[in-house]
């Protein structure tokens, strides 16, 4: 079933929802949705995406689910509600500290007193930040921020600039990378932390960073994660929804054979079972019709 062109907002060329939109795209063909498939870069991944789905210049876009409800009520840094709309999650990536491995740094409480790569200032790795410590009781005035992207946070790390750098998610080529040419360390979290932090802060999953998964991670380590998902709008047509969800549930096993970032997505899908809608709109944005057309069609909802 062939429903036009559908353009779709993904991040800077060779960032992960890059790479998830690339695989999406050679699924949705396949699936046959439609032929005409374009990716959208952006240099501001959610943020862009959002604005750029409001301006009618996409269909579909990758976002964290922690920029979603700021733009649905048009808080900063959106000057104006965005009809945003649910369309299904892609997955959860986890936020983690690294540090190299000869540090004597070993949890996040650790990072008190430390210089500390958060990401670009605005972005939406520092606001991750912000949330985290706000929890935790960490000030900013606790420890000695520096506004880096993940390269240029990876190379101060390696060069002693900075003693830790804040990363999401794996696999990550900036972090494999690093992770190749230094020797490295995940640091955890204290006990009671992550409970806090998943209770306390809606957009937040547990997850496993599984042993292995970078050189340096010698033993499973329990994170949280950031819930990414793909949003469209309600002037999207029900159709083009619709037939977007319906291949990506059906085609879970094709997408992470595409790409690993996919892993966990049938996993994502099953709370629509107990918990309805509900478990995927996140941030009052509500699911589009025609992604509630997909799950009960799917058996994944009533």
């Amino acid at each position: 079933m062939s429903t036009g062109t559908i353009r779709i907002g993904t991040s800077e060329a060779g960032g992960t929802f890059h790479t998830q939109g690339l695989a999406l795209a050679e699924m949705a063909r396949a699936a046959g949705v439609t032929d005409t498939i374009e990716i959208v870069t952006s240099s501001n991944a959610s943020v862009g995406n959002a604005r750029r789905l409001e301006a009618g210049e996409l269909e579909f876009g990758f976002m964290a689910s922690n920029w979603i409800g700021r733009a649905k009520d048009g808080q900063p840094p959106f000057d104006r509600p965005v009809a945003l709309q649910m369309a299904s999650p892609v997955n959860a990536g986890p936020l983690f500290f690294i540090t190299l491995a000869r540090s004597p740094l070993r949890t996040v409480s650790d990072l008190v007193g430390r210089r500390v790569a958060v990401g670009p200032e605005d972005s939406g790795m520092v606001q991750h930040v912000h949330s985290m410590f706000g929890v935790l009781g960490i000030s900013f005035d606790d420890f000695m921020p520096v506004y880096l992207g993940f390269a240029d946070g990876a190379e101060a790390l390696e060069a002693g600039e900075v003693d830790a750098q804040f990363q999401c998610p794996i696999p990550n080529q900036v972090m494999t990378d690093l992770s190749e040419r230094t020797d490295i360390r995940v640091l955890g979290h204290d006990p009671g932390q992550l409970d806090r932090l998943i209770a306390e802060i809606p957009f937040y999953r547990p997850v496993v960073m599984a042993a292995g998964a970078v050189r340096g991670l010698d033993v499973e380590t329990a994170q949280v994660g950031v819930l990414n998902v793909l949003v469209t709008h309600e002037r999207v047509a029900r159709e083009s929804v619709a037939a977007m969800v319906s291949a990506m549930i059906a085609g879970a096993g094709e997408l992470l054979s595409l790409n690993p970032l996919y892993a966990g997505l049938d996993a994502l899908y099953e709370p629509l079972r107990t918990a309805g809608q509900a478990a995927c709109e996140i941030g009052g944005v509500e699911l589009h019709p025609g992604a509630v057309e997909a799950y009960r069609h799917a058996g994944l909802l009533n």
